[in-house]
C-alpha cells in the first residue's frame, strides 16, 4: 500500500495515498499507537438527505480522489474529491479539499466543502478516526468533555458507556448531552491513566462541532457493557471510533470552509490535555475587568421571594431585614430570585417586578436601603426562554423563538415548583428557547434589562446563560440568519449590548450560570453548583482569576465551605434551597466566616494567587494517593500553598511532597489558628481542611 505521512516531534500520521483515509497515528514521544490497523481507515463522512433516503450517507474512504499531493517539506498533506458517490450508489457534485497539516505541535484538519449538489450537506465528520486503540499498559480508557463548570468522563474501555437509548443506533454510541459542543465544549480529550489525544477547535467559531465515539460491532457481554477482548468477534472487526462531527447545513450552491480541529498526543492526566487548549485560547480570549468589591474575598446569599406555585414569602418592603442580616453577619451581596411578575421560571422574558410584592418604587427604594447598608443587591435574570403560557408569547414572542427545521419551535421542559400539581408536572410552565440572532428579541432583552437599571440593582446574575437547549441550530430565515445557524452565536453579544447599555455604571456587575469560558470576555462572574466529593474544577484550572461562586445550603456544610477554600469559590449561602435566612444556618455561618477570614489573611496564596488544582504536589495518606487538594502559587514570590481538605467523618494525617526543591513548613486548620510543623505529618479532624505553607 502507497502511503503519504507526516510527522512533528509530537505526533506521526499516515494516509492512505488511494483514498485519503488516516490510516495511522502514533504518539511520537511515547510510542502509543493510537491507529495500528490500516484496513481501519477512515477519511471522513457526509450526511446528505434526499427527498429518496433521508439517512444518505457518504463514506470518504470509499471515495475517487482527484488529486493527492504532500508538501515538499512532508509538513502537510492535501486531499481533494471532485464528485462523491453515496451508499445507494447516486453520485452528486460535492467538491471536498481536505488539508492536514502539522501547524506548532498540532495536526490540524482543515476541510472546504463546495455543495454543487441540489441538497443539503447536514454533517460532516472530520476528523473520523477508525479505531482508537488502547494504551496497552494502562487499565483504561475514557472520554472527557466540559460539563456545568466541571467535566464527564464516559469509559471507552474496558466497558463502553452507551449514552443514547440502544433502540436509537445500530452501535453503542457516545455523542454526549445536548451541550457537549462547542462553543461549550470546544475540546475533548480521550485519555488513559498516563496519556491522552486531544481533539479541539482551532478557531473562535459558534459553529456546531460535536464530539462522537462509537464502538463497533458492539458489546461482548451487554449485562457489564463489555467491550469485546479480542480484535474480532463473531467475523466482525472490533473498533472504537472517534469523530468531530460537524452539523454545517451547507445549502445548494453554497461553499463552506468549515472549523478547523487540532489533534495532538499529550502525557500525564486531563490537566495536560487541558492545558493544551488553554495555551490556545489565552492566544485570543481576554476577560473583563471586574468592579472591586467583587474582586475581594467575600460571601453572597440567594434568597428566592416567589414561584410560579405563588409563595408570596416576602413583599419589597420587608427585603431590607434580609439586607440587614447579611450587614451583621458579613455577606457582602444578595442575589434576589422570584422578584419579576408570576416569580421565578414564570413570564420569561418580562422583567417586570411582581405587583403582588409591591411597587416598582417599593423595590427600587428596598435597594437603595439594602445598599446604604454596605451590601450589593444583584437581581436574577432570565433571556434564554419565553413562557409559552403567556398571551405575549401566543402574541409576538413565538415568532421569534428558535425553530427546527420542519418550523416548530423548540420547547424546554420548565422547572416544577412547591405543589404536588407542579411536582407531578401537571401545570408546568413549558420554556421556549429564543433566538439571539433575531435583531427584534436583542432589542426586547435591551429594554427588559433598563428596567434593572431603573431598579438600581448592583448586577444581574443571568440564569442559564450558558446553554439553549434543547436548540443547538435555528432554521427561521425570517430571523435575519442563514438556515441552520448555530443559537450560541450572540451569547457575547447580548451581554454587550447590555453593557453598552449599561455604559455610565462602570461597577455593575454581570454574573451568569457556568458560564462557558468563552463567554468571559463578557461575564464578571460566574454561579454554580458542585455538591460532589468527586467535583472536577474544570473551569477553574482553565481560568485560574475569574470568580466562581457555588452554592451552600447544608445546616452543617462544613464540606462545601472546605471545597470554597480548596478551589477558591465564592460562598452563596442558600438556606432551605436559597428560601431561608441566614440565621436559619449558625453553623454553616461561623465555619464560612472563618474560612473567608483565613483566605483573606493569606489571600497572596488562597485568592490572588494562581489555583493549579493538584498539579506540583502529590498528597498521600499511608501509602495511598490522597484525592482532595489544591496547589495555589503566590503570584509575588512564587511559593507554593496548599489546601487539603477531609470529607470523611474520620481523622486523617497526610504528607505532602512538592515537585522542586521548595519545602512546605507549617499548616493551620480553618477552624483553629494554631500554626503547627508539618515533619509528623498533617492532622485533619474530620469534615475539615487545613491550609499549608
Amino acid at each position: 500500500m502507497e502511503t503519504y505521512q507526516i510527522e512533528n516531534d509530537n505526533l506521526r500520521l499516515e494516509f492512505n495515498r488511494e483514498t485519503g483515509a488516516l490510516i495511522g497515528l502514533t504518539a511520537v514521544r511515547t510510542g502509543w499507537e493510537i491507529l495500528n490497523r490500516p484496513h481501519l481507515g477512515l477519511s471522513f463522512r457526509l450526511l446528505l438527505p434526499t427527498p429518496e433516503k433521508r439517512n444518505n450517507q457518504i463514506h470518504g474512504e470509499k471515495q475517487i480522489l482527484a488529486a493527492a499531493e504532500v508538501s515538499a517539506e512532508r509538513r502537510s498533506v492535501r486531499f481533494v474529491w471532485d464528485r462523491v458517490v453515496a451508499e445507494n450508489g447516486t453520485a452528486h457534485e460535492i467538491e471536498i479539499e481536505l488539508t492536514v497539516g502539522i501547524e506548532d505541535s498540532h495536526a490540524v484538519f482543515r476541510m472546504n466543502i463546495k455543495n454543487g449538489s441540489e441538497h443539503t450537506v447536514e454533517n460532516v465528520y472530520c476528523p473520523y478516526l477508525g479505531d482508537i486503540h488502547r494504551v496497552p499498559s494502562d487499565d483504561w480508557l475514557k472520554t472527557f468533555v466540559y460539563n456545568y463548570h466541571s467535566a464527564v468522563e464516559w469509559d471507552l474501555w474496558p466497558s463502553y458507556e452507551n449514552l443514547p437509548g440502544y433502540y436509537g443506533v445500530d452501535y453503542p454510541v457516545q455523542f454526549g448531552h445536548n451541550n457537549a459542543a462547542t462553543p461549550m465544549a470546544p475540546f475533548c480529550l480521550v485519555r488513559s491513566e498516563t496519556q491522552g489525544l486531544y481533539a479541539g477547535v482551532l478557531d473562535a467559531s459558534p459553529e456546531l462541532v460535536a464530539w462522537h465515539t462509537e464502538l463497533r460491532p458492539g458489546y461482548e457481554s451487554s449485562i457489564d457493557s463489555r467491550v469485546p477482548e479480542s480484535s474480532s468477534i463473531s467475523g466482525h472487526d472490533v473498533a472504537t471510533r472517534f469523530a468531530a462531527v460537524h452539523v454545517p447545513y451547507i445549502q445548494s450552491g453554497e461553499e463552506r470552509s468549515l472549523t478547523p480541529v487540532a489533534l495532538r498526543a499529550f502525557e500525564g492526566d486531563w490537566h495536560a490535555g487541558v492545558d493544551i487548549y488553554t495555551s490556545w485560547r489565552d492566544t485570543w480570549i481576554s476577560t473583563r475587568r471586574r468592579p472591586g468589591w467583587a474582586s475581594e474575598p467575600h460571601s453572597w446569599q440567594q434568597i428566592h421571594i416567589n414561584s410560579p406555585e405563588d409563595e408570596l414569602r416576602i413583599r419589597f418592603s420587608e427585603l431590607p431585614r434580609i439586607g440587614e442580616q447579611c450587614a451583621e453577619r458579613g455577606v457582602a451581596a444578595i442575589q434576589l430570585v422570584g422578584w419579576n411578575h408570576g416569580g421565578q421560571d414564570q413570564g420569561n422574558p418580562c422583567h417586570d417586578p411582581d405587583p403582588r410584592l409591591g411597587t416598582f418604587e417599593e423595590l427600587q427604594h428596598a435597594i437603595a436601603r439594602i445598599q446604604a447598608m454596605g451590601v450589593k443587591v444583584v437581581l436574577f435574570a432570565k433571556f434564554t426562554w419565553a413562557d409559552r403560557a403567556t398571551q405575549w408569547f401566543r402574541d409576538e414572542l413565538h415568532k421569534l423563538a428558535v425553530k427546527d427545521p420542519y418550523g416548530d419551535y423548540y420547547h424546554y421542559p420548565g422547572y416544577r415548583y412547591q405543589t404536588a400539581t407542579q411536582l407531578l408536572d401537571i401545570n408546568t410552565k413549558r420554556l421556549i428557547p429564543m433566538c439571539f440572532l433575531s435583531e427584534r428579541y436583542l432589542q426586547i432583552c435591551e429594554q427588559e434589562f433598563k428596567k434593572m437599571l431603573e431598579l438600581g440593582a448592583d448586577g444581574i446574575l443571568y440564569d442559564e446563560s450558558q446553554h439553549h437547549s434543547p436548540a443547538l441550530l435555528c432554521f427561521d430565515k425570517t430571523h435575519g440568519h442563514r438556515q441552520g445557524a448555530p443559537v450560541y452565536a450572540n451569547d457575547r453579544e447580548l451581554i454587550r449590548r447590555l453593557r453598552n447599555t449599561a455604559r455610565d455604571r462602570d461597577e455593575f456587575l454581570f454574573a451568569g450560570e457556568a458560564c462557558y469560558d468563552w463567554e468571559f470576555e463578557e461575564y464578571h462572574l460566574s454561579y454554580h453548583r458542585s455538591w460532589s466529593k468527586t467535583h472536577i474544577p474544570l473551569s477553574r484550572y482553565m481560568l485560574p482569576h475569574v470568580p466562581f461562586m457555588t452554592a451552600v445550603n447544608g445546616f452543617n456544610d462544613r464540606n462545601m465551605v472546605n471545597q470554597c477554600l480548596m478551589h477558591r469559590y465564592i460562598i452563596s449561602y442558600e438556606p432551605f434551597n436559597f428560601k431561608g435566612y441566614l440565621h436559619d444556618i449558625p453553623l454553616t455561618m461561623e465555619y464560612g466566616r472563618r474560612m473567608d477570614a483565613l483566605r483573606t489573611e493569606l489571600r497572596d496564596y488562597f485568592w490572588d494567587g494562581e489555583f493549579r488544582d493538584t498539579c506540583g504536589a502529590v498528597v498521600r495518606r499511608g501509602d495511598q494517593r490522597h484525592s482532595t487538594y489544591a496547589v495555589f502559587v503566590n503570584r509575588t514570590d512564587k511559593k507554593r500553598g496548599l489546601v487539603v481538605t477531609n470529607y470523611e467523618d474520620e481523622q486523617i494525617v497526610v504528607t505532602v511532597e512538592l515537585d522542586g526543591p521548595q519545602r512546605l513548613e507549617k499548616y493551620r486548620l480553618v477552624d483553629d489558628p494554631t500554626w503547627r510543623p508539618v515533619s509528623a505529618g498533617i492532622t485533619i479532624p474530620r469534615r475539615s481542611a487545613a491550609v499549608v505553607l
